[in-house]
């Protein structure tokens, strides 16, 4: 779409629309099926109208099935936008590869990059558009449950498999053939106290910056289109609301441009880390500090626009 065309498009929207690119579900919540439908709407807790407001959908797979939840969507959807699909892309779509950590002990970045390339083509031809992928978390304790997804423990190995499985997946951007690519998780989810997943992360800025930072950076500096956020706190401050990470260094400091999604129900967790009372105030934290996208949780579709409609944040 030529960028005049996008302007217009984006000045017709209401606040409801443009708040709706900003929610992720899953495929549930667009089954034929009504009465199915109405299980993950009452569970999630979101209007049924907003649910054909929604950006994106994640982890549904084929390219029957997501032709038709499109065709399905576009019906009802008033201003004609299709959603984006994304999806957890491991260690191959179609094609099984080894798991990341067998990858890291091929020592072989330009295999690992090929492996990418394959999954890409696979999922784009099965309209994924893009991949939770790489996650470039460096583990340096076995008793983390994520440890299989890692690369290891080496941070320049890291590095090189980051940039690595970017390029592979983004490749020279053909729609058809390549898919955008998503790091994650950022930043330092693989140094949980105790190997314990969503566990608080206790690292001084040093050793952030020098051991965890640099394959999330590799990845950046790669082209990656999207960077995840990860559910642990550092320095106390859970990543989903943490400013000085999402703005002061992946936006300032490392020019990022492209969109901050957050995990599964991240944005939500902040009421249960103890940095927001309620979804209202999670959901302010969170879009202050730069997360962009709400996965599968109705805190944004439900506060954001009493939120700004209240002044309380600003419509830029």
């Amino acid at each position: 779409m030529e960028q005049t065309k996008l302007k217009e498009l984006f000045d017709s929207l209401t606040l409801d629309e443009k708040i709706g690119q900003l929610v992720q579900l899953n495929g549930n919540f667009f089954n034929s099926n009504e009465k199915v439908a109405t299980g993950p709407v009452a569970k999630i807790g979101i209007d049924k109208e907003k649910v054909y407001q929604t950006g994106s959908i994640l982890n549904t797979m084929g390219a029957k099935e997501l032709k038709d939840i499109q065709d399905r969507y576009l019906e009802k959807n008033d201003k004609k936008i299709p959603m984006l699909f994304m999806a957890d892309i491991i260690n191959g779509f179609k094609t099984i590869f080894p798991i990341p950590l067998g990858l890291g002990c091929t020592f072989n970045p330009e295999l690992v990059k090929k492996t990418a390339e394959v999954a890409a083509n696979e999922a784009a031809v099965s309209g994924i558009h893009i991949t939770f992928s790489p996650m470039v978390d460096m583990v340096r304790d076995a008793r983390w449950g994520r440890v299989m997804e890692s690369y290891g423990e080496d941070n320049y190995l890291n590095c090189a498999y980051a940039k690595a499985m970017v390029e592979g997946y983004q490749g020279n951007g053909d729609q058809h053939s390549t898919i955008l690519s998503c790091v994650k998780h950022f930043a330092g989810y693989g140094a949980p106290i105790a190997g314990r997943d969503y566990n608080t992360v206790e690292l001084g800025e040093r050793s952030l910056r020098q051991d965890y930072l640099p394959s999330y950076k590799a990845a950046v500096d790669a082209g990656c289109e999207l960077v995840m956020t990860s559910f642990n706190t550092i320095d106390g401050i859970p990543v989903t609301a943490n400013d000085w990470l999402l703005r002061d260094v992946l936006r300032k400091e490392w020019g990022f441009d492209g969109v901050v999604i957050s995990d599964h129900s991240a944005v939500k967790e902040l009421v249960p880390h103890g940095i927001a009372r309620d979804e209202k105030e999670a959901a302010k934290l969170a879009l202050e500090a730069g997360c962009d996208i709400d996965m599968m949780t109705a805190t944004y579709s439900n506060h954001l626009a009493s939120l700004v409609e209240n002044g309380q944040l600003d419509i830029k």
